[in-house]
């Protein structure tokens, strides 16, 4: 039962570590931006004009044709957050250390030549996520949690540089290898390594120099220059986690903080179910299971004490002490606790390889941002804009584990039941007269 809880305990943990990233205790993203404003465009946004000539494309009051043309824009899914505030929160009491990060999307659509003109269609967009890395914490974030399979990592040299490493499935996908380049607002980025994240995540697709991401993306038309849209937090301890927590929130209101254990609270599936079985379930059924074990144990020895009445009346009427005989007995009870407990151990590895072999794959589902605004003409409250998300199911294999610490553990109950079950032996000795025993017959 350890093993198995422990298992589910581990797949939930690879779930959450590949959204949540190695060593982060808490994140904060800014709050999903507001609908926009009726007026006047954002600064540097860009519109769409149809008129007579056709399709005019419109950015900061300078118009040009849009037939052909390749919009591509990274922007973010969250408000942004002044990068002073990162070092704010790095000196909060309880926080080891802090990292901000930009999450962005970036969207690309080729205009056709017939866009703006009667029997013109739009085609769907194409569109990736990118995650702006803080190359200083590289133990913070999503890309910490991943492993390199080809070239390198994001090294300090490169903050400045337009490189990028990609995630392998991403790779895969779009047949992109070490020194291939992949466009992203505009700008060509080399590949200069390929990561594989852990099973059960969403990763984001490319990673870039979090200066670069600054430099090119956008939110609301505006610049991310200075700016970040998530900040990575490690607690000093996860006592000072919920501390942390509550200070980040005054620190910045309009943010969104969560931790690891909010997080799992927004996972569903059957790896959810799983885990809320093993913790009460399993712990209880632990605990029934072992009572129900020391019991039997003590019962089997004072029968056997009782079947070896005539035996230690015997020795008692030759001058044996009682305190020998119930340390005869206490030594047998432990001989066979070791016994029990090198057989037990030996029965649970058998079990857990069969957990392990038979287990059904376990599934979680979580949702994520898409990364683009929805607005409605309108309703009883007016018009309405959001962000919709998508959820995504995933597949765990549980493996049940066993370590070092529940051998131990079941060698240790194994004896304490050896030294419960001779105790009460003992106290059935105690009480034996040596006339009494000789005259009984078996």
């Amino acid at each position: 039962m350890t093993a198995a809880s422990a298992g589910v305990k581990k797949a939930q943990a690879d779930v959450l570590s590949s959204l949540y990233g190695v060593g982060t205790d808490v994140t904060v993203t800014g709050a999903a931006p507001g609908p926009p404003k009726s007026g006047t465009p954002p600064k540097g946004a860009q519109t769409f004009q149809v008129g007579p000539g056709g399709a005019q494309m419109c950015s900061n009051g300078k118009c040009h044709n849009a037939a052909g043309q390749t919009v591509d824009n990274l922007g973010s899914q969250y408000q942004a957050i002044n990068a002073s505030q990162v070092a704010a929160v790095a000196k909060l009491h309880g926080v080891a250390a802090a990292a901000g990060g930009l999450t962005l999307t970036d969207n690309q659509l080729t205009l056709p030549k017939n866009f703006g003109q009667p029997g013109g269609s739009l085609p769907q967009p194409k569109g990736f996520n990118v995650d702006g890395v803080d190359i200083g914490h590289s133990s913070l974030g999503p890309l910490s949690a991943g492993t390199i399979k080809s070239g390198h990592s994001l090294t300090a040299a490169e903050a400045n540089s337009d490189v990028a490493v990609v995630d392998s499935g991403y790779a895969k996908a779009n047949s992109l290898k070490v020194g291939s380049t992949i466009t992203i607002a505009k700008t060509k980025f080399t590949v200069v390594g390929i990561v594989a994240q852990p099973q059960g995540g969403s990763p984001p697709d490319v990673y870039i120099p979090l200066a670069r991401a600054q430099a090119i993306g956008s939110t609301a038309g505006e610049s991310l220059k200075n700016k970040v849209n998530t900040i990575y937090v490690a607690a000093a301890s996860a006592a000072d986690i919920p501390a942390v927590q509550n200070e980040i929130s005054k620190l910045l209101p309009g943010a969104t903080v969560t931790t690891a254990s909010s997080l799992a609270s927004a996972v569903t599936g059957s790896l959810s179910s799983t885990a809320k079985l093993a913790n009460d379930l399993g712990k209880w059924l632990s605990v029934l299971v072992l009572i129900a074990a020391f019991a039997v144990a003590s019962l089997l020895t004072i029968a056997a004490v009782s079947r070896r009445v005539r035996e230690f009346g015997t020795l008692k009427a030759l001058g044996w002490r009682s305190r020998r005989i119930v340390s005869q007995v206490m030594g047998e009870s432990v001989a066979m606790g070791i016994i029990g407990g090198a057989v037990g151990v030996g029965l649970g590895f058998a079990g857990a390889a069969l957990i392990t072999r038979i287990a059904p794959k376990l599934s979680a589902t979580y949702a994520t941002p898409t990364g683009g605004r929805v607005s409605t003409a309108g309703g009883p409250g007016g018009p309405q804009s959001f962000i919709p998300t998508a959820s995504h199911t995933v597949s765990v294999p549980m493996h049940a584990s066993v370590t070092v610490g529940v051998i131990v553990l079941a060698v240790v109950l194994a004896v304490a039941g050896g030294l419960l079950a001779g105790t009460f032996g003992s106290w059935r000795i105690g009480r034996l007269r040596p006339a009494a025993a000789l005259a009984r017959v078996e």
